[in-house]
């Protein structure tokens, strides 16, 4: 039901480097501003957008603007932040403005190019690009190439991205747009390609600063393959030099191999090269103090971190407060809620997620009800993983009867069931052995999804308790909705006869329906058929008659 917490932990950690890159490719000041907000992803996205349409007309202030008769500015970001549709056009709107006597200047462009990939606002973004391609007076730079070929991998997908690059003059070629094309194949963990590509780019000059580095070693932390960290450390120092990124992504790596030697290595080395640590810095060491019951350390890296926190980096508040809770100190987890809550007009709910999970986790479930109510009354999202986490607290204490309440209520407040809620019911019903609520909320999670992915765990002790019960009515059923899945394994089939043997009956046509499902037979199938073909003869299931 859940992954590795040291996995969790090393995604979380690589999130935050993530965030911590800087466009220090040589781009034109706008484009590097754009490919900036997006290089990762767009990680502040979720946090802007949160002080809502303001930060949008803020930061498009300025440029070429009209008063309407409504006394509002009207300028073409604005026009074209209000398309939201994505079947509307970026290139008609531009047009119009146009055709009103506006000029279209690229420093604006490049502005707006910079908050629709902020949004996630791809495809309007891409028109954009595609429009100022084409006018005869705007002078495109090989940075508006590395956004435009950025903005056609999330759009249109890698094959296209590749043309786009491979279409390109050579003289287009550089540095700027070969580090767009290997960023998006390391977001794709396309190692093999990655590489090639940084070969070539070893070839004609372009590994002189640290970033495409830090995309690799961001590639190869995120895959595990760790031992091709160190050997790419050392060309990139004989290359260039280190930025904080790159020893942030090494402090990553420290963590994930609990290394305090290591890491306090690093980060002397960091100081000595005269590179100012940034709070992803500081959350890394004290997580790994942390993990190393380190209590006294955690805690001045944790001051330290704080003091490097501010609005603009967002996510550290989270940050903090999880990590405040490692530590136990429900004090100082209460204080940075209360910080955050006089610093930002209005939380989100990944800052709601992140305080309720802290309350539970530090076992004060009454207070983490409380606030999810207040996140209740104030949500426009109706977002299930927030109510997921109340949901799982209630099966972790064995409470079933209030976790159907729970989740009643959450649907009446119009809170919409995902496929993690009727896992978490199917695991709770599961753990009290009642397999036809089991079935019932499986059925239900494994339809929620266009595609289900498998979960073995979960199939492998549903056939255990009906095994052990032998029920062979909710094996059929559980093997009809695992069929219809399109899931069958050999095993599958082996528990389900293990149920009819243990029921002391003979199942029908299992032979034909594994041949069907194209499940081989092992040396175990072939004993339960001989064994189960002993026993009382039962009519074959409605369901597959």
């Amino acid at each position: 039901m859940s992954r590795s917490l040291s996995a969790l932990r090393i995604k979380m950690l690589l999130r935050l480097v993530r965030r911590s890159f800087v466009a220090v490719r040589p781009l034109s000041t706008e484009a590097a501003t754009a490919v900036k907000s997006t290089s990762l992803g767009g990680g502040t996205s979720s946090s802007t957008s949160l002080e809502g349409d303001t930060s949008i007309s803020t930061s498009l202030k300025g440029g070429s603007s009209t008063t309407k008769s409504t006394g509002g500015r009207d300028t073409l970001g604005k026009r074209l932040l209000s398309l939201i549709y994505a079947k509307r056009s970026a290139v008609i709107a531009i047009r119009k403005w146009k055709e009103e006597g506006h000029p279209v200047r690229k420093y604006e462009l490049n502005r707006i190019v910079r908050e629709l990939r902020r949004h996630k606002r791809y495809k309007h973004a891409l028109e954009v690009c595609e429009w100022m391609r084409v006018q005869d007076d705007i002078q495109l730079l090989s940075g508006d190439y590395a956004v435009h070929l950025d903005l056609i991998a999330k759009v249109r997908g890698m094959n296209s991205a590749e043309k786009f690059f491979e279409d390109l003059p050579d003289k287009l070629k550089s540095q700027t747009t070969c580090t767009a094309l290997l960023h998006n194949y390391v977001q794709h963990k396309n190692t093999s390609k990655a590489e090639a590509l940084m070969e070539k780019m070893s070839e004609c000059g372009f590994l002189k600063c640290p970033l495409p580095y830090n995309h690799m070693l961001s590639l190869y932390i995120s895959q595990g393959q760790l031992e091709k960290v160190p050997c790419l450390i050392q060309e990139l120092k004989k290359n260039t030099s280190p930025d904080i990124v790159t020893y942030n992504l090494e402090l990553a790596v420290c963590a994930s191999q609990n290394d305090v030697e290591a890491a306090e290595k690093t980060f002397l080395e960091l100081k000595k090269a005269k590179l100012d640590p940034d709070w992803i810095t500081f959350s890394t060491l004290t997580n790994i103090y942390i993990k190393s019951s380190l209590q006294d350390k955690a805690k001045s890296t944790l001051r330290e971190m704080e003091k490097r926190i501010s609005r603009k980096v967002r996510a550290a508040y989270g940050s903090l407060l999880s990590l405040h809770t490692n530590l136990e100190s429900k004090d100082e987890v209460v204080r940075m809620w209360k910080k955050m809550k006089s610093t930002f007009r209005k939380l989100n709910d990944a800052e709601y997620t992140c305080m309720i999970s802290s309350l539970l986790k530090l076992d004060e479930f009454g207070e983490a009800m409380n606030l999810y109510t207040e996140w209740e009354s104030v949500s426009v999202t109706r977002d299930s993983r927030i109510s997921n986490l109340l949901l799982a607290a209630y099966i972790n204490k064995n409470e079933m009867e209030k976790a159907v309440d729970f989740h009643n209520r959450t649907v009446q407040k119009g809170v919409s069931s995902s496929y993690t809620t009727w896992e978490l019911l199917t695991w709770g019903y599961l753990k009290q052995k009642e397999m036809g609520k089991v079935l019932e909320f499986f059925k239900k999670a494994v339809t929620s999804v266009s595609k289900w992915d498998p979960d073995a765990k979960m199939v492998q002790e549903m056939f255990h308790v009906v095994e052990e019960q032998g029920n062979v009515q909710v094996a059929e059923q559980l093997l009809v909705t695992l069929r219809h899945a399109k899931y069958g394994s050999t095993e599958i089939y082996n528990a389900l006869l293990r149920t009819y043997a243990k029921a002391g009956k003979m199942p029908m046509i299992v032979a034909e329906r594994m041949k069907k499902d194209n499940v081989k037979m092992d040396e175990e199938t072939q004993k339960l058929i001989t064994l189960t073909s002993k026993l009382t003869v039962t009519e074959v299931p409605s369901s597959i008659a």
